[in-house]
């Protein structure tokens, strides 16, 4: 049985804690859950998820939908695009049978690509070996999540860039819904027709839309900033995650750059560290530019953000003293005056 291997290449990186990865695990298990009742995609549809951060992983290695299981989707530090592209060649190569004069092969692999950021390296070896030899024989769907994507690069890899606009509650759903009957359209047309390719199904346009991929960006992702802390009780590490908003200056015509708190999250710091480069980027945010300060997600501690003079992020219950986390320092904390620099990761 000729197989259609459907390969989810994701996006983990830190911008995406909270709502958005939370939304994409929840899809992906309505996908398979739908795939399992429909009988052109039982015979055929093999489903793989990797993700990619500072490093690349396998999730789930490619199998049928009816053993899949849906796994938990992890986070890490960094968007290393070059590594989630060779992860994703590498797993093609090892998993996708070819055709052969003994054999027909499986149909043409479909990947969809969820981004919500800026590549945090170099791409251009990784992107001319997908050119060279994958391109042509897969197609690859890119997904963008958020409005400070490269689509310049995102365009030299695919001719399929979309946006997905996240404007209600409910989009999320139809987004999904879109991907499971994309998928199930492909897989009733190659069992019917024997025509290798993709049926997109249509989507509502204030949801999914084309982008223009001639717009550029540079590091980092100015949409976020995501600070790496860690709890001054048990140890723990967590991100804050502040989202770009705008603030109206006294002068006219004039804008100030503002991060309004979006939230602050548990992660699992095992996944956190095998997805995460260890290169030091030295990336600061002014305190000025950052609004809010939430409880601490690991102790609940009344300040999450307190700044240590090693430059490390941890919580505190109060004024008062109390022990750095990152240092082992003794220190004094109260309300700081002025403005002052810190660390932040890529997002």
């Amino acid at each position: 049985m000729r197989r259609l291997p459907i390969y989810f290449l994701i996006d983990i990186s830190e911008s995406m804690v909270g709502e958005p990865i939370e939304q994409v695990q929840e899809g992906i298990a309505t996908i398979i859950k739908e795939l399992k009742t429909d009988p052109y995609a039982l015979e055929t549809v093999w489903v793989s998820i990797i993700g990619f951060a500072g490093k690349s992983k396998v999730i789930t290695p490619l199998q049928n939908v009816v053993t899949f299981y849906p796994p938990k989707i992890p986070i890490g530090s960094g968007t290393s695009l070059s590594n989630g592209l060779n992860e994703l060649m590498n797993s093609i190569d090892r998993e996708v049978t070819k055709t052969s004069y003994e054999q027909k092969g499986d149909w043409k692999p479909i990947v969809f690509l969820f981004t919500d950021g800026i590549p945090t390296d170099d791409t251009e070896k990784e992107i001319q070996r997908w050119n060279n030899n994958y391109k042509s024989k897969t197609i690859l769907v890119v997904i963008s999540i958020g409005e400070n994507t490269n689509y310049n690069l995102l365009g030299k890899i695919s001719d399929n860039v979309l946006k997905f606009n996240n404007i209600n509650s409910n989009a999320y759903k139809e987004f999904f819904k879109w991907i499971t009957a994309s998928i199930k359209a492909t897989s009733e047309n190659i069992n019917n027709t024997n025509i290798d390719g993709i049926n997109l199904s249509k989507v509502n346009d204030d949801i999914i839309e084309r982008i223009d991929v001639t717009k550029k960006h540079n590091l980092p992702d100015e949409n976020f900033v995501v600070l790496n802390g860690k709890c001054s009780q048990t140890e723990k590490l967590y991100l804050i995650k502040f989202r770009k908003s705008s603030q109206n200056s006294f002068l006219p015509d004039f804008q100030t750059r503002i991060f309004r708190l979006d939230g602050a999250y548990k992660i699992d710091e095992i996944a956190y560290t095998e997805y995460s480069n260890d290169k030091d980027y030295a990336l600061k945010i002014s305190s000025d530019e950052l609004y809010g300060n939430p409880n601490c997600p690991c102790c609940g501690n009344q300040i999450g953000i307190a700044h240590c003079l090693c430059g490390g992020i941890h919580c505190i219950s109060g004024d008062g003293e109390a022990t750095c986390p990152w240092c082992g320092n003794l220190g004094y904390y109260g309300i700081g005056d002025g403005n002052f620099d810190i660390n932040r990761t890529l997002g």
